[in-house]
């Protein structure tokens, strides 16, 4: 699928809940967020019946992401289904690792074969800081885990401030480098103020060749993450919101006054 400006939209974000296990400074509010009632989030049917008809359309990658996906419930069937979709050429997650550890086989065996891993300091003080309670062991084991499951690759996605010779970026990469993950250092973003970058180490933040769609979790198709524009996909139907998304796909991020990250996956 081609947009206005002739790049090729083959890779969707699916977003399949608004929940998460931590609660990172730059990610939610300290006091919590307003969660979608269960009703709003889209069923496993639904999630399936829409990423079929993207692949239909010319979609060939595919990644899940949440809030944190491994809190859905019966996550590893979802992934199962959709492995089992003809078309699918990648497949992935991104994920905080905390279950991991529990998770990485049963995933393993429904078709997942590769992930990232957020994690922005190996300091198990400012990591707890940063997350607002997360104990940096549940990760530790969590990649472990998955490496030895057989996940590959394993990237590691830093936030940084501004710059990735920055200590705690340092400090993360030696650690990936160590255990043999890739990593990918991720300018800290402001969907409000419109403030982004391109990612080091990955395709993100490049504007000009951005081939991605995102289903958030309550069903909205979005053409940008700094963008308030989303296609109900329950008041169109999927191939409608996703031609619609296409078709007012932007040459470049603005802002998003609506959506949070959260929800829409990052």
């Amino acid at each position: 699928m081609l947009d206005h400006y002739n790049r090729n939209i083959n890779y969707l974000r699916v977003s399949i809940t608004d929940r998460c296990n931590l609660r990172c400074t730059y990610c939610m509010p300290e006091g919590g967020v307003v969660l979608l009632s269960h009703n709003e989030i889209l069923s496993f049917d639904e999630i399936v019946a829409f990423i079929k008809e993207a692949v239909s359309l010319g979609i060939t990658k595919v990644r899940i992401t949440g809030g944190e996906p491994l809190v859905r419930k019966g996550v590893v069937e979802l992934v199962r289904m959709i492995a089992e979709i003809p078309g699918i050429e990648d497949l992935s997650m991104t994920t905080n690792a905390i279950l991991m550890s529990q998770f990485a086989e049963p995933l393993w065996s429904a078709g997942l074969r590769r992930i990232n891993v957020s994690l922005d300091t190996v300091d198990p003080n400012k990591f707890k800081q940063v997350t607002r309670g997360g104990d940096i062991t549940n990760v530790i084991n969590g990649l472990g885990m998955a490496k030895k499951i057989g996940f590959n690759p394993i990237k590691i996605n830093c936030v940084i401030d501004k710059f990735s010779n920055e200590p705690d970026a340092l400090a993360v990469k030696e650690f990936a480098i160590s255990n043999g993950f890739d990593v990918r250092f991720i300018p800290k973003m402001n969907l409000e103020k419109g403030i982004f970058g391109q990612v080091e180490g990955g395709e993100g933040g490049n504007c000009a060749s951005c081939n991605r769609l995102r289903l958030t979790a309550n069903g909205l198709v979005k053409p940008c993450l700094f963008s308030d524009i989303g296609y109900s996909v329950r008041e169109l139907g999927s191939r409608e919101a996703i031609i619609k998304a296409i078709g007012i796909k932007p040459e470049s991020g603005t802002i998003n006054q609506k959506g949070k990250f959260y929800n829409i996956g990052g």
